[in-house]
């Protein structure tokens, strides 16, 4: 059985009547209502706001030291990640 998606929670917000204006002129411009313009403006900018949270950015540097580590012929794993990789493999079955 097919769910229906209720709209029913809301933001508000005050601005200044010049961005309201280029917020319907955008709108507009795309064949949008401003609803349907501000809603799918401000959840790609949120969900790409939460995909950078998620990466790890490293210097040059920075990259090179690590990879350098992990290419060290004498690196072996210590406590801490044998039990991350034991509990890694409990979790994928």
């Amino acid at each position: 059985m097919a769910t229906i998606a209720r709209n029913d929670a809301r933001i508000n917000v005050r601005l200044p009547s010049e961005l309201k204006q280029t917020i319907e002129e955008a709108a507009s411009a795309l064949g949008q209502t401003v609803s349907e313009f501000a809603i799918s403006t401000v959840v790609r900018e949120a969900r790409q706001v939460l995909h950078n949270a998620q990466i790890t950015r490293l210097s040059n540097r920075d990259r090179d030291r690590f990879l350098e580590a992990l290419d060290a012929a004498d690196a072996r794993p210590n406590a801490a990640l044998k039990a991350a990789a034991r509990r890694y493999g409990k979790l994928r079955g």
